[in-house]
């Protein structure tokens, strides 16, 4: 890949991932052009399998936290309701408490699944801009806009005929960069490919009868990105809305029939997709998660249609992997609930304790109580906690635990920490009490 740097994406957080996705595009293609068949939907569906594949570890993680979530939630709930009208700070603290008992016994942290999805959004956002750009990452595919780009830049006038064209506006900037005004090749080249890559049919018959001179070099790009963007009978350049207009222009029944078939697998695939996650159970005693759940139910009903739409209107390429995704994550998805279901979720809960209570160990904290805390909260949700060590030992037992537990916070709690305030909130109520 000489001199594809304009069209690649320069972000500095975008940029590098888009540039390491490009390689792996780059290799697909090479691979599938080595075999005969170089095709750049078929590059696409492997593109996105690989993806897919190795973003596995953070999508089984992903979902074992929403089963999780599924099953602890009856707890979180008891103590919201337990805590609902009490806004005063020693119960905000019991709660708190409470709450990250649960998610210590869990295994889970409040933020992660959120931090799992900062970590795919770049790559997705790469991905759009590697699929949408695709000269800009294979090689193989810019070539074919050569000898015809560097001899329609010696032609008088080209600039200004190709300003007529619908997505000029996408690049005008990169035509007054002093880069372009100055005539560095590599810029100039890359700014004329992106006009080129996302003309239109009409246009290029345009270009053809404008430049009649250059009707050698505008076939043989045609015929090279004809060969690479024809899939099944569709071009992965054209949009379906495109390529519906052309076909009834045209009076093609077939080929208005076929503009539909991606727009529709999306809407279908992403249907499919949804109904697979993870449901939460709704709380009637809880407005705000009540709420939260409707909105998700609407946004579940939306995505189908919402894909359908963006497909019917994008590039057919950017809608086979938007299919192709889907229907990869279908597949994950039906392993990934095979896996899970197979899992003994009061195993995990407890080695979560006892790694909890290592860890509370170290930190100085009692580990003890948060067991406790945990099995309390399994008793109020109606799920009695088989792991408790608490539900093991006798009263004399417990209440000796935490006399030298108590004793331990205090000498090594820091000055300030949330351990030496729980200490002075509990040594005021023992006066109070008093």
């Amino acid at each position: 890949m000489s001199d594809i740097l304009l069209t690649q994406n320069t972000g500095k957080i975008l940029g590098p991932v888009a540039k390491l996705l490009g390689y792996i595009m780059e290799g697909i293609f090479f691979v599938i052009d080595k075999i005969g068949i170089p095709n750049i939907g078929l590059a696409i569906i492997l593109f996105t399998i690989v993806i897919y594949l190795l973003l596995t570890p953070l999508t089984i993680r992903q979902q074992k936290f929403s089963k999780l979530q599924v099953k602890m939630n009856p707890e979180l709930q008891a103590i919201q309701k337990k805590y609902k009208n009490k806004k005063d700070n020693d119960s905000m603290m019991a709660m708190n408490m409470e709450t990250q008992a649960v998610y210590a016994k869990y295994g889970v942290s409040p933020s992660g699944s959120c931090v799992q999805l900062l970590i795919q959004m770049p790559i997705l956002l790469a991905l759009y801009r590697v699929i949408g750009n695709i000269p800009a990452y294979v090689g193989k595919v810019k070539e074919a806009f050569f000898p015809l780009v560097d001899n329609l830049i010696k032609e008088p006038g080209s600039i200004e005929f190709l300003k007529g064209f619908k997505n000029f506006g996408m690049y005008e900037k990169q035509f007054a960069n002093e880069n372009f005004v100055g005539g560095v090749t590599s810029y100039v080249q890359n700014t004329f490919v992106d006009v080129l890559n996302t003309a239109s049919s009409a246009e290029w018959t345009s270009l053809k009868e404008h430049f009649s001179n250059l009707s050698g070099d505008i076939d043989h790009t045609l015929s090279l990105l004809d060969q690479y963007n024809n899939f099944l009978g569709l071009s992965m350049s054209n949009s379906p809305a495109f390529t519906f207009g052309e076909a009834r222009a045209d009076g093609s029944v077939i080929m208005m029939i076929a503009a539909f078939v991606i727009p529709v697998l999306a809407a279908v695939t992403q249907w499919i997709n949804v109904k697979l996650m993870p449901q939460q159970e709704t709380n009637t005693d809880n407005e705000q998660q009540n709420t939260m759940m409707q909105s998700m139910k609407t946004m579940n009903t939306i995505m189908p249609i919402m894909s359908a739409v963006f497909c019917y209107t994008l590039p057919a390429g950017m809608g086979l992997y938007w299919v192709a995704g889907a229907v990869v994550r279908s597949i994950q998805q039906i392993l990934i609930n095979k896996h899970i279901d197979k899992m003994d979720l009061d195993e995990i809960v407890k080695k979560n304790e006892d790694k909890a209570k290592k860890k509370m160990e170290k930190a100085g904290q009692k580990a003890e109580k948060m067991a406790s805390y945990a099995s309390m909260n399994t008793k109020n949700a109606g799920m009695a906690s088989k792991a408790s060590v608490s539900s093991q030992m006798s009263q004399e037992e417990k209440d000796e635990l935490v006399r030298k537990s108590t004793e331990y916070y205090s000498r090594n709690a820091k000055p300030g920490s949330m351990m030496s305030k729980a200490n002075m909130v509990r040594e005021y109520n023992e006066k109070k009490n008093k």
